[in-house]
């Protein structure tokens, strides 16, 4: 389902290649790891607590929609151009922190972890450590397979797309992230 990780990934994608798109599963699957290892010890009673859900939502949600405003003010000014000069990209974060915090403020990617991930864990337990490492390694291989044919596409394809269609489609991007950030607070069951 295209996301907040697929958007970051277009992104850096067009301005870093194709390595940043590796990078940033790198940091998605770091987090996912600690996550199963994490509901392998019990870690899902946790995350089925409705006030640590609405917190994620709260806090992952502000930090799409910071992440979609600044996609959007960029891009309206003018600030994103497929061709980048040395020193001219600012990041905060780099791509594998990005692939972290990227996935740890989306809270649906929290509920889907809270819920089928955690079943899914709990299910591969039953065939021991061997169960665990084969499901966690099928679905990491899943994300980079699917990111890396997303991060190639976009290397290959570059030389068709002006700056305006990139400018245009990243706006559309940001836009995107700042109404799954509004989605995301707006529909928390606050009682």
């Amino acid at each position: 389902m295209p996301g907040p990780l697929l958007t970051v990934t277009i992104g850096e994608t067009v301005k870093k290649g194709q390595k940043a798109a590796l990078l940033l599963i790198v940091g998605h699957s770091i987090l996912e790891l600690l996550l199963v290892i994490g509901f392998s010890f019990g870690l899902s009673a946790l995350l089925n607590n409705p006030s640590i859900i609405r917190a994620i939502g709260i806090l992952g949600g502000s930090f799409l929609l910071w992440m979609g405003y600044g996609m959007v003010v960029d891009t309206y000014r003018g600030r994103v151009s497929l061709t980048l000069e040395a020193g001219q990209d600012k990041a905060r974060l780099g791509p594998v922190a990005q692939g972290i915090a990227t996935s740890v403020s989306n809270p649906y990617w929290t509920l889907w972890w809270a819920t089928i991930g955690a079943k899914l864990v709990l299910d591969s337990l039953k065939h021991g450590w061997p169960g665990l490492t084969s499901f966690y390694l099928g679905h990491i291989l899943g994300d980079f397979f699917w990111y890396g044919a997303v991060a190639y596409i976009i290397v290959t394809g570059k030389r068709f797309v002006t700056d305006r269609i990139y400018r245009g489609t990243l706006f559309v991007c940001g836009l995107f992230l700042v109404a799954l950030a509004a989605t995301f607070i707006f529909n928390l069951p606050f009682f």
